[in-house]
């Protein structure tokens, strides 16, 4: 039996009796047991190794000597072998240099000038030889090179448009100034421009660091959520900016206070996105730091210089200055100076200097009752004016975009009055007799309420009906005029041209194609009628006005987007969302009423015809025939007349209606198809049907040079609004957006 040869088995048998320690002792392991080979050992016991392995040397506590020249020569093998940087195609400074020491040579721009495609703002001055010789190397500038991420996707527009502005703000196109405006129109991406003007700014300039720590973007409230989504979506995280759209005024405050507070080349959340009314409210934390940068999106809400909302960003302590605004004149020359005074102060005078100088000549100048010589110092003075201005404006039309986008058909449709309407509109010029409260061309206050009722009659009977209830002054005797058994309980749509109108659009078009619809009003009321309507033809909706929170605004428009989503109708308030909002999901718009800012409409009828829309955009603007609308639309034509001089610089825009002709607000015209194609002596139509342009090429007249025609039932091409013309239509005034559509008819 085998027994363990363990120690300490050994030792308990050791302290056993001897027989057992001598048994111990002389015991070998069985010699029947076949003993392994070693490795390279031969059949006759002789061991084998191959001459190529070596014998382990023996270890010693005694240093190894090496000959010193064999030591020198491993030494400056190792030295001679510069360090390399382990990044493929690392362009490093040749040379030995130590980590942590400032390194030598030319600063280097933060992105190389000469990539293809580099958009580059500054171009450092060309040195001779003996000038790189005496230039301090720490000093030199450097290229500004906006970054590829973004340059990719900047069109040639956006391209020109991100240079202007930073020359702008750098002082270097007007010395001493730092503001501009960004007069673009609508759609064209105003808002990747200054994107990638902040972006630029926070990240570098000429002199090797950032041109500012922190910038403030004030904008609408519902625009809050769309301009972070914007800095989100093209700097992809990049950046983290601050967004305010709501909270109580201690958390506002602490947020505020936290953002002014920061300092360095690396500031946490360097841009700030707030609303006007919370900017106005919190203005005074925000005036106790400086801000490098000022963006004023829908900037034409600064036009009144005496505001508090003005004086508030008036005071912000920043030099640069940058105002978006698609419609930089609205209502007067003086409130465009207001703008132009806010971004770069005393370029045109004071107020009184600019009226006496610039705004009462121009507009003596445009009045159809001018005399030669005011004409011409009108013409003069309005050269000045371009020439000082657009040093500092950028103003580029949405005829770029019909590059990019499809055919956008814009039609002014003249739709006739009920008899109803008719009947209760000369009763109330009866009754009211509003004319007589006009003084001197301007509009006071106590005719004010005859403009609204006349505006709300135009729309519906129903919107008047309470006043007819309560007998209201113009209103007396009204109610007799109604059908019997009248209720505003339900909407009848027979009841107003427009609706009607509006009606046959909204049916044929779920009938005949899958495209959806914008329905715009300047009033609540209106759309409370067009909510009816929607419930009674079983139309599902969304509807966004003044009482929906921001952050709701954001999530019906994104789901209304969707290709996916059920919803026929979008009804939009002009006053609470007509600004920035992208509703390319609907490429037919209706903008039911119009309002005395074109401005206003303006930026309504642009929603749908902006990027991302893929299908040609039809917008309808319904006017009531020979009605106060018609007054309307013709007032907005000449403030689009006085704003195509002085901002488009066109030089040939007719002089449209005098002063006194605006006094005729207060009539009515049962005679006539289209009170404004009256007025304009149209050289395209022969006795009031012409639907094709002039053989020759040219334009119908260039009071109306914005519409390529003026169609009856036979010119229409629009199916839509050709199932409609029996209903109410009585004239169209046609707009194509592409150049090339100027021979359709």
């Amino acid at each position: 039996q085998r027994r363990s040869l363990a120690p300490s088995q050994l030792a308990k048998r050791k302290a056993g009796d001897e027989d057992e320690e001598e048994e111990e002792e002389d015991w070998h392991p069985p010699t029947s047991r076949k003993r392994q080979k070693a490795v390279g050992e031969t059949e006759s016991g002789e061991c084998y190794r191959s001459p190529f392995r070596k014998p382990l040397a023996q270890l010693t506590n005694r240093p190894h000597c090496l000959d010193s020249s064999q030591h020198e020569a491993f030494i400056r093998s190792i030295l001679s072998k510069p360090f390399k940087v382990p990044i493929p195609n690392y362009k490093g400074p040749l040379g030995l240099r130590s980590l942590g020491v400032k390194r030598a040579g030319l600063r280097s721009p933060l992105h190389d000038p000469f990539e293809e495609g580099a958009l580059v703002l500054y171009e450092p001055p060309v040195l001779s030889a003996h000038d790189q010789l005496k230039i301090d190397k720490d000093k030199a500038p450097v290229h500004v090179v906006v970054d590829p991420v973004l340059s990719r996707v900047l069109r040639p527009h956006q391209r020109e448009g991100v240079k202007f502005l930073w020359d702008c703000v750098t002082s270097r196109r007007i010395p001493g100034s730092h503001g501009c405006i960004m007069a673009d129109e609508m759609g064209l991406g105003k808002t990747l421009q200054c994107i990638t003007l902040m972006w630029t700014l926070l990240r570098q300039s000429p002199d090797c660091k950032p041109e500012i720590e922190k910038a403030v973007v004030v904008s609408p409230s519902s625009l809050v959520r769309n301009w972070y989504n914007e800095v989100e979506k093209w700097l992809g995280g990049r950046i983290q900016p601050l967004a305010i759209d709501g909270g109580s005024k201690e958390e506002i405050d602490r947020k505020l206070v936290g953002f002014m507070n920061q300092r360095g080349l690396r500031v946490p959340s360097p841009i700030l996105i707030i609303s006007y009314e919370t900017f106005r409210l919190h203005a005074e934390v925000l005036q106790k730091g400086s801000v490098g940068l000022v963006i004023c999106d829908e900037g034409h809400r600064l036009k009144n210089s005496e505001n508090q909302t003005y004086q508030a960003l008036n005071s912000l302590n920043t030099p640069r200055r940058v105002l978006i605004s698609g419609t930089p004149i609205q209502n007067d020359l003086l409130e465009y100076f207001s703008l132009v005074h806010f971004v770069n102060s005393g370029i045109l005078g004071t107020a009184q200097e600019f009226k006496r100088h610039f705004e009462m000549p121009i507009l003596k100048g445009r009045d159809a009752d001018a005399s030669e010589a005011e004409r011409h110092k009108g013409e003069e003075r309005l050269k000045e004016l371009i020439g000082i201005v657009n040093r500092c404006l950028i103003r580029r039309t949405s005829d770029i975009l019909s590059k990019y986008l499809p055919v956008k058909i814009e039609q002014v449709v003249c739709c006739r009055l009920t008899p109803l309407q008719a009947e209760l509109y000369k009763n109330f010029l009866k009754q009211a007799k509003p004319v007589e409260e006009l003084k001197e061309g301007k509009i006071s206050v106590s005719s004010l309420s005859s403009i609204t009722s006349l505006k709300k009659l135009c729309n519906h009977p129903a919107l008047i009906y309470d006043k007819c209830v309560e007998e209201e002054e113009g209103f007396m005797g009204a109610l007799d005029l109604f059908p019997a058994g009248y209720s505003t309980k339900s909407v009848e749509p027979q009841l107003s041209g427009k609706m009607l109108v509006l009606d046959y659009i909204l049916a044929v078009t779920k009938s005949t194609s899958n495209d959806k619809v914008v329905l715009v009003s300047n009033y609540t009321q209106t759309l409370d009628l067009f909510e009816k309507l929607c419930r009674n033809r079983r139309y599902l909706y969304v509807r966004l006005d003044g009482t929906m929170s921001i952050k709701k605004r954001a999530k019906i428009v994104e789901r209304f987007n969707s290709p996916s989503s059920p919803e026929f109708i979008f009804m939009l308030s002009s006053k609470a969302g007509g600004c920035g909002l992208n509703l390319i999901g609907a490429n037919r718009l209706v903008m039911f009423d119009p309002d005395w800012n074109p401005a206003n409409d303006e930026q309504a009828m642009a929603r749908v015809w902006r990027d991302g829309q893929k299908k040609m955009c039809y917008i309808y603007r319904l006017l009531s025939t020979g009605t106060i609308e018609e007054k309307i639309f013709q007032r907005q034509t000449h403030k689009k007349a006085l704003s195509s001089c002085v901002v488009d610089e066109e030089q040939d825009v007719e002089r449209h209606f005098s002063l006194g002709e605006l006094k005729e607000l207060f009539t009515l015209n049962e005679s006539t198809t289209s009170d404004t194609h009256d007025k304009i002596k149209c050289r395209r139509c022969v006795n009031g049907h012409q639907v094709r342009p002039p053989p020759d090429g040219s334009d119908c007249t260039s009071d109306l040079s914005q519409w390529n025609h003026c169609a009856d039932k036979r010119g229409l091409q629009d199916s839509v609004l050709k199932a409609a013309w029996d209903a109410a239509v009585t004239f169209t005034f046609h707009h194509h957006s592409h150049e090339e559509q100027r021979g359709i008819p």
